[in-house]
C-alpha cells in the first residue's frame, strides 16, 4: 500500500483530479451560484453524458482509429426510439433495447467498412457521419418526435442524494466500472487492447484484429446510444439537432475527455477513469465560464486550445511511454 500510493500520486489521473479541485475552488470563489444545489444538479446531467460520448470515443481510439459519426449514431438512434415509442407504441423497456441495437448495428457498419477496406476509419466514419444523418432525417422529414412515454422522459428529471444528483450520473459511473472491468479483468478486453497496442504481434498470437476492432465500433455505437438515450430523457424529447448539425456538437467533448484522460491516440492504452475525469473537467470549465458571462465564441476558442494541448502532451506521452496493457 505504501508503495501503490506514491505510484498514483504520479498519474495521469491524479493529476486531472487536482485541476478538477482546483477549477471548483476558482468558480466557486469567483462565481454566484456555481456550488448551488441547481447548478450541482444540472452539471450533473450535463457531465453525464459527456462521460459517455467521451467513453464512446475512447473505445475506438484505442484501435488508432477514430469515430467522427458517433454524434450521428446517437441521433440516429435517439430518433429511431422516438419512433418506435411514439408512432409504433412499443413499450419503453424494448424500445431501449432497440436503441441500443441500432447504435450497435451503426457502428458494426463503421467497423466492417474500415477493415474490410483498410480505409482509416476517420475517412469511413467521416463518410458514414453524412450518411447516417442524411438518411435519418429523409426517413423522419427532420419531425421530432415530442409525445414519448412520461416513464421514459421522468427518468430524466429525478433527482437524487437531497436533489443534487441525476441518476443519468449514478449510469455514467456505472458505465465506467463495467469498461474498467472488461479491460482490466477479462478476456475479451485484453484482446481488444492487445489489438491496438500492436495489430501485428496480436494476429501472430492468434487474435483476429479485424474483429476486434469491429467489436470496438460496436461497443462505441452501443455507448453512443446510452448517450442519446440520457439525452432524450433529460431534454424530453428525440429531436434531429440534439448533438447540433450532423452530431457535430458531440465531436469536442467525445475528443477531450478521452485525450486528456490519457487514451492514447495511436491506441493500445486507455484511461477509463481518466476519461470520466476529463469529462468532467470539461464540463466544469464550460459552466464556469458561462456563469461568469464568457461568450459561446470564447469557450469554444478556450476548449478547443485545451484539446490542441491534450494532442501534445498525448505526443509526448507516446515518446516517453512504452505501448502497454495497463487500464486505468
Amino acid at each position: 500500500m505504501t508503495k501503490k500510493l506514491p505510484n498514483f500520486m504520479f498519474t495521469n489521473q491524479f493529476g486531472l483530479f487536482c485541476i478538477v479541485i482546483i477549477f471548483v475552488i476558482i468558480f466557486s470563489s469567483i462565481t454566484d451560484g456555481f456550488t448551488s444545489r441547481f447548478n450541482i444538479y444540472a452539471l450533473s446531467r450535463v457531465v453525464a453524458i459527456d462521460i459517455m460520448i467521451g467513453l464512446a470515443m475512447m473505445v475506438v481510439i484505442l484501435t488508432g482509429g477514430l469515430n467522427l459519426a458517433l454524434g450521428a449514431i446517437g441521433v440516429c438512434a435517439a430518433m429511431f426510439g422516438g419512433w418506435c415509442m411514439e408512432t409504433m407504441g412499443i413499450p419503453v423497456i424494448p424500445s431501449i433495447f432497440l436503441i441500443l441495437g441500432m447504435g450497435s448495428f451503426l457502428g458494426y457498419i463503421n467497423g466492417v467498412i474500415t477493415v474490410k477496406t483498410g480505409v482509416h476509419s476517420f475517412i469511413v466514419t467521416l463518410a458514414t457521419m453524412s450518411i447516417y444523418f442524411g438518411l435519418m432525417t429523409m426517413l423522419t422529414e427532420a419531425e421530432a418526435f415530442r409525445r414519448l412515454p412520461a416513464s421514459f422522459t421522468d427518468f430524466g428529471s429525478i433527482k437524487l442524494f437531497n436533489k443534487y444528483v441525476s441518476p443519468l450520473l449514478i449510469i455514467s459511473v456505472t458505465a465506467c466500472l463495467t469498461l474498467f472491468y472488461l479491460f482490466k479483468f477479462t478476456d475479451i478486453g485484453r484482446k481488444l487492447i492487445a489489438a491496438g497496442a500492436n495489430p501485428d504481434a496480436a494476429e501472430l498470437s492468434g487474435i483476429s484484429v479485424n474483429t476486434m476492432f469491429i467489436y470496438c465500433h460496436m461497443l462505441s455505437g452501443f455507448l453512443g446510444a446510452v448517450a442519446a438515450i440520457m439525452l432524450t430523457t433529460r431534454i424530453g424529447a428525440a429531436i434531429p439537432s440534439m448533438a447540433g448539425q450532423l452530431g457535430m456538437d458531440w465531436l469536442l467533448p467525445a475528443f477531450l475527455a478521452p485525450v486528456i484522460g490519457g487514451t492514447l491516440l495511436s491506441g493500445g492504452k486507455l484511461s477509463v477513469f481518466g476519461t470520466m475525469l476529463g469529462a468532467i473537467l470539461v464540463t466544469l470549465i464550460t459552466n464556469g465560464l458561462y456563469l461568469i458571462d464568457v461568450g459561446e465564441f470564447w469557450i469554444r476558442f478556450f476548449l478547443g486550445i485545451i484539446l490542441l494541448i491534450a494532442v501534445i502532451l498525448d505526443k509526448t506521452r507516446e515518446h516517453f511511454t512504452l505501448k502497454s496493457v495497463i487500464v486505468s
